[in-house]
């Protein structure tokens, strides 16, 4: 009997992901624990492996397909004694996918595409294929974000038959996939106003297979198309999207719409940090190199020890408080970043949290990083000092309650104890929070530790 192959769910969280290759061809005998292909998710490169043996009958997604459902059926293995050229293709499970082979889009095609993302079928019955990008909260009046929305208007087609309604009224129809031709109009000579729009039922919402406008809570996500009235297509190169970039942008988009979050912004002197940092070098071993970064890591995870109210994650089902202080750091990889995890930082020494460090961001930039590496987190860190800039706030990292953005390390003039001007290296760090689980007063406190943590390097070894 056959043994189907199927997408493999990779991390918690994969609902599809790119088979990149296969390194096994029809005819080939495998067994169990062999690897036969390498699966791109939006974050790293795996490698999969048989779970059965037998023979490669027939392989039914080609290498390069992105969008490949989990749980789709990829392959087929003929068991031994089973004639290969019998088998056939599972019948009514055919492969989910939701792109094909990675290929640079043709400008004719690209405008074909742009302009079908936003047209409303003006048939009295939608297909099932021709869905809406988006759809709005039934009721809700759009009308202010649809004025600056760079959509294309449904074309109007010419004749007694052609359906008469306001470009408003056509803009609001595409966002929330109702069929015009449905509708009977009550504005002048039976043409179809906003009104009309907004009190019939909304269709089914579209796919996000191209990723172009993933609906988010209650639609409020608009197309994201180019206007060809705007920008010519021959102006410019469409360069697709890569799983990274999808999952980027919907999860930031998301985080950033559904998370109430606050900044708090402090200065920090670093003098005694860095002075600390040489002296830990020169008497460090060989191979054993102390970053900036790996300091405020662990100033990071014993702040989060002594205010353990911040160490915290929002759920439907109330507040998670974490026991141990798993702080991720950002990494900045081509196409995008990652946040590999340094787990119970508030145990590890420098050494060990520098030598993690640079293994997780070594193999975050080939993205030959496992799953279990890049989530799990409690708190982010995202250091951009190092391109000297001075400050700027960072989107929560869901389901983490709080995020630090830290600027580079400057000399200024700052006022010592005894009212004297003098210089000191001082870096601004701002702390975004999520406001349904940490207060403005929580967050301060939390900085207040990290301060102190930082400006008095030798209270980390208590």
């Amino acid at each position: 009997m056959a043994i189907n192959i199927t997408m493999p769910a990779l991390s918690p969280t994969m609902e599809e992901g790119t088979l990149a290759k296969w390194l096994v061809k029809p005819g080939d005998t495998v067994s169990s624990g062999d690897i036969i292909a390498e699966i791109e998710t939006d974050k790293a490169t795996m490698e999969v492996e048989a779970v059965d043996e037998g023979t490669v009958a027939k392989i039914l997604i080609d290498a390069g397909t992105e969008g490949v459902k989990v749980n789709s059926v990829i392959a087929v293995l003929a068991e031994e004694g089973e004639d290969v050229d019998s088998v056939e293709a599972p019948k009514g499970d055919a492969p989910e996918k939701s792109e094909t082979k990675k290929e640079e889009p043709k400008k004719e095609e690209a405008k074909a595409d742009a302009s079908k993302k936003v047209e409303s079928d003006a048939k009295p019955a939608p297909k099932p294929d021709a869905k809406p990008e988006a759809r709005s909260a039934q009721g809700k009046d759009v009308s202010k974000e649809l004025a600056s929305t760079p959509m294309k208007l449904a074309s109007v087609e010419s004749g007694d038959d052609r359906i008469k309604a306001s470009p408003l009224a056509r803009r609001i129809a595409a966002l929330r996939g109702i069929d015009l031709g449905s509708l009977k109009g009550s504005g002048p000579h039976g043409r179809i106003v906003k009104k009309d729009v907004e009190s019939a039922k909304p269709g089914q919402t579209a796919g996000s297979s191209t990723g172009a406008a993933a609906a988010a809570p209650d639609g409020l996500i608009l197309p994201q198309v180019l206007d060809d009235r705007i920008y010519a297509p021959d102006s410019y190169e469409l360069k697709p999207l890569d799983g990274m970039r999808k999952t980027v942008a919907k999860r930031l988009t998301t985080s950033f719409m559904q998370v109430p979050h606050f900044p708090l912004t402090v200065d920090i002197k670093l003098d005694k940090l860095l002075s600390a940092r040489a002296g830990i070098n020169e008497a460090a071993p060989e191979g054993v190199k102390i970053s900036v970064n790996d300091m405020l890591i662990k100033a990071s995870a014993l702040a989060l020890m002594a205010e353990p109210d911040c160490n915290a994650s929002y759920s439907d089902n109330g507040i998670a408080y974490h026991k141990s202080a798993h702080v991720s750091v950002a990494v900045a990889i081509d196409g995008g970043l990652i946040t590999p995890v340094i787990f119970d930082a508030q145990k590890k020494g420098l050494a060990t949290i520098a030598a993690e460090m640079k293994d997780l961001a070594a193999r975050a930039r080939e993205r030959k990083l496992k799953p279990q590496e890049y989530t799990g987190g409690t708190f982010s860190l995202s250091n951009l000092g190092m391109f000297g800039i001075k400050t700027f706030a960072s989107i929560i990292n869901q389901p983490e309650g709080m995020i630090m953005s830290v600027g580079a390390g400057e000399k200024r003039p700052v006022v010592n104890d005894k009212n004297e001007i003098v210089p000191a290296t001082v870096m601004t760090v701002t702390l975004t929070c999520d406001h349904r689980v940490i207060g403005g007063a929580e967050g301060a406190k939390w900085l207040q530790a990290f301060k102190r943590y930082v400006e008095s390097p030798e209270s980390m070894l208590l």
